[in-house]
């Protein structure tokens, strides 16, 4: 019966077209960025960004309705406090995975850094390849100092750090309007640090060699430093769209001190980002990036 109450502890999901969906669009999306880059004979959409353009829709529709579907089932009560365990393991499990991903990024910038010495001796017959290896960064590289751009974004990050705690410690205490301007703060610095490295970014590509022509070597560099960089700044505006949703819903009055849930996960994973940054800052600028 409809008005029968939950005899335990347990939310069974009813059936959902999320999942099946989210798979077949991310398809189309992954399948679109090769056919942009690359091309697979598709005709007129032959590297062309619109198969792209799809899947992308297509996931960002999934994510808003399956998101909307979590709330409207915590509304009705169905996340008892043993569901409310499960999802604080997910998202700890999905915050383990993400480290890993950055994990792989450090293995092989560490590689690169702590053995290039070795790898000049083993490829010792060929020249250019020794020559390269010699140092590091390679020869011919101009690297980025840590003490301009990279500095401002970091005590940007360490600030919205505060400020989200703030935010977090102001909604267990029943702190709405602290709630909202802890929020506010946060998602505004997210959006500066955003605005920061894409000038960065722009500085590097004009005035700095990371794809020197002349350097054997320089292309591992210039792949490492931009992929760390720039999936962490991908990670950045994921966090700064995930606590501007946290902001809509409290001043749509969602959110309870008992019951927070969406707006926790959001502040552990912009901690999580934070944590990242500091690693890219510290090896990658500071220790690693000068010769």
């Amino acid at each position: 019966m409809a008005n029968d109450a939950v005899k335990h502890d347990y939310h069974i999901i009813n059936p959902s077209p999320w999942p099946l969906l989210g798979s077949l669009f991310a398809t189309v999306m992954f399948l679109g960025v090769v056919v942009w880059m690359k091309g697979l004979g598709f005709g007129q959409l032959d590297k062309s960004p619109v198969l792209f353009g799809i899947g992308l829709l297509g996931v960002l529709y999934v994510m808003f309705g399956w998101w909307r579907d979590v709330i409207k089932e915590s509304k009705a009560g169905d996340h008892t406090p043993v569901v409310q365990i499960g999802l604080r393991y997910g998202m700890i499990m999905f915050i383990a995975s993400e480290v890993m991903f950055f994990v792989a990024f450090f293995w092989i910038f560490f590689e690169a850094v702590l053995f290039h010495e070795h790898r000049a001796g083993i490829h010792s017959a060929i020249e250019e390849v020794r020559n390269s290896w010699t140092t590091w960064p390679p020869k011919g590289i101009e690297a980025v100092s840590a003490w301009q751009l990279p500095l401002v974004n970091t005590l940007l990050l360490l600030l919205s750090g505060t400020t989200v705690t703030w935010a977090h410690h102001a909604l267990q205490q029943g702190d709405r309007e602290g709630t909202k301007w802890g929020l506010i703060l946060t998602v505004i610095l997210g959006v500066v640090f955003t605005a920061v490295q894409a000038a960065e970014y722009h500085h590097i590509l004009h005035h700095h060699l990371f794809f020197n022509e002349e350097a054997a070597n320089s292309t591992l560099y210039g792949s490492a430093f931009f992929m760390a960089t720039g999936f962490h700044g991908f990670h950045v505006l994921i966090g700064t769209i995930f606590l501007f949703v946290c902001l809509l819903r409290l001043l749509a009055g969602g959110f309870t001190p008992q019951k927070h849930f969406g707006f926790e996960a959001a502040a552990w994973y912009w901690h999580f980002v934070d944590v990242v940054w500091l690693f890219l800052f510290a090896f990658i600028y500071v220790i690693f990036g000068a010769h």
